[in-house]
C-alpha cells in the first residue's frame, strides 16, 4: 500500500514581489494592527493580488490557540475566546494549548450563508437537547485572514455579514430560537477587477484601506517578474532559501511594530489637520478620522518609531480616504490626487 505524504504548498515569498508598493503597504499595516479594518485591493487581471495576499499570511508569527478548540480561542483574552472555553475556564478545568500557523481562509464566490456563519443541527437540539454546532468559515477565520477574491461579484448579503463580523469580531447564529455566537475577529482582504463592478459605496466605505494595482508598463520590471515567477514555478525551494534572511528581517520588523503600537502617539495638532482633511474632502461619517489615525500610528510602529510625522500621514492618508469621497460622475481626477491635494494644502 502506497503512502502518500503531506506536503505543504510552497507560497511565493513576499519579498520576492516586484513593485506594488501600494497594496504591500496596506497588508502590512493591517498585519501590525488588525483594527483598522482590512483593505480593498481593485486592480487589473494578472497583477499578482491573490500571490501577495497568500504571501502575507506567511510573515506572522504562529499563534497560541486552546488545542483542538473549533474557533482557535485564544487561552488567556476573554474576547477572543468562545463562550465554551470561558465556561471551562471558570470551572477551573485545565486546558491544553497548542501552537499554529495564522489561519489564512479563502471564501469562495459560490458560498452559502450557512457555508460562510455555520449553521446549528436543528434536528439534534430538538430530539436530544444537545446545540450541536458545525462552524463556518468566519469561525476558521478567527485570528487569521479572511480573503475573498473577485469581492465586487459576492452577493451584497454576504458581503454585509463579513463586514458586521470584522467590524464587531463575533458572529451569531440563530435558529428556530436557538443562539450560538463565537469571536470571528479576523482581517477581512478582499480583491477584484474594476471592470467587473464596483461595490455598493456603502460596503466600500467600510473597507479600512483601499488600494488600486496598475499593470507594470517597464518592459525591464515586466521582464524581472516573469523571470521571478518562472523560477519560483520550476525550483520553489531554491527561490524560497534566497529570500529567506529578507523574509526574517520583515517578520522581525511586523513583530517588533506590533510590540510597540499601543505606545505610539499622535499630537493634538496632527490628529486636528487629519479630521480637517476629511472634513474638506466632504468625508460621510467619522471612519475616514479614524482608520487615518489608526494607520498613521502603525506605519509610524512599522519604521520603529513612538510619535506619529506628518510623512507618516502622507504615505497613509490615500489609502485610508480614496474610497469614501462622494464620486462626481462628471470629475475627471483621480481620487488618489484629490486627497493627496488636499492634505498638502492642510498640511502645508
Amino acid at each position: 500500500m502506497s503512502i502518500i505524504k503531506e506536503s505543504t504548498r510552497p507560497v511565493f515569498p513576499f519579498t520576492a514581489i516586484v513593485g506594488q508598493e501600494e497594496m504591500k503597504l496596506a497588508l502590512i499595516l493591517n498585519m501590525i494592527d488588525p483594527k483598522i479594518g482590512g483593505v480593498m485591493i481593485m486592480g487589473d487581471r494578472g497583477t499578482g493580488k491573490s500571490t501577495t495576499i497568500r504571501a502575507i499570511a506567511d510573515l506572522l508569527p504562529q499563534i497560541q490557540i486552546i488545542k483542538d478548540d473549533l474557533f482557535n480561542s485564544h487561552p488567556t483574552d476573554v474576547d477572543l475566546m468562545s463562550d465554551e472555553v470561558q465556561e471551562a475556564i471558570c470551572q477551573g478545568r485545565n486546558l491544553s494549548v497548542d501552537f499554529i500557523d495564522v489561519p489564512m481562509v479563502d471564501l469562495p464566490l459560490g458560498a452559502t450563508e450557512d457555508r460562510v456563519c455555520g449553521t446549528i443541527d436543528i434536528e439534534k437540539a430538538l430530539n436530544e437537547g444537545i446545540k450541536t454546532f458545525e462552524p463556518g468559515l468566519l469561525a476558521k477565520a478567527n485570528r487569521g485572514i479572511l480573503y475573498v477574491d473577485e469581492v465586487n461579484l459576492l452577493d451584497d448579503h454576504l458581503v454585509d455579514i463579513l463586514l458586521d463580523s470584522a467590524a464587531s469580531g463575533w458572529n451569531t447564529v440563530e435558529r428556530e430560537g436557538i443562539s450560538i455566537r463565537h469571536p470571528a475577529r479576523f482581517v477581512l482582504v478582499g480583491s477584484g477587477n474594476p471592470e467587473e463592478g464596483e461595490l455598493r459605496p456603502q460596503l466600500l466605505d467600510r473597507f479600512g484601506m483601499h488600494a488600486e494595482i496598475k499593470t507594470v508598463k517597464d518592459p525591464a520590471l515586466r521582464v524581472q517578474i516573469v523571470e521571478q515567477r518562472n523560477q519560483f514555478d520550476q525550483h520553489p525551494h531554491v527561490c524560497i532559501q534566497q529570500h529567506l534572511m529578507k523574509q526574517e528581517q520583515l517578520k522581525e520588523k511586523i513583530a517588533q511594530a506590533r510590540r510597540i503600537l499601543d505606545e505610539v502617539t499622535i499630537d493634538f495638532e496632527l490628529r486636528m489637520k487629519i479630521s480637517q482633511v476629511c472634513g474638506e474632502l466632504d468625508v460621510d461619517g467619522l471612519r475616514g478620522d479614524i482608520v487615518t489615525n489608526r494607520a498613521a500610528k502603525a506605519f509610524a510602529a512599522y519604521n520603529g518609531r513612538h510619535n506619529v510625522v506628518i510623512e507618516d500621514i502622507h504615505r497613509i492618508v490615500v489609502l485610508c480616504l480614496r474610497h469614501r469621497l462622494r464620486k462626481d460622475p462628471l470629475e475627471t481626477i483621480d481620487s488618489g490626487t484629490r486627497v493627496n491635494d488636499v492634505f498638502c494644502q492642510v498640511f502645508n
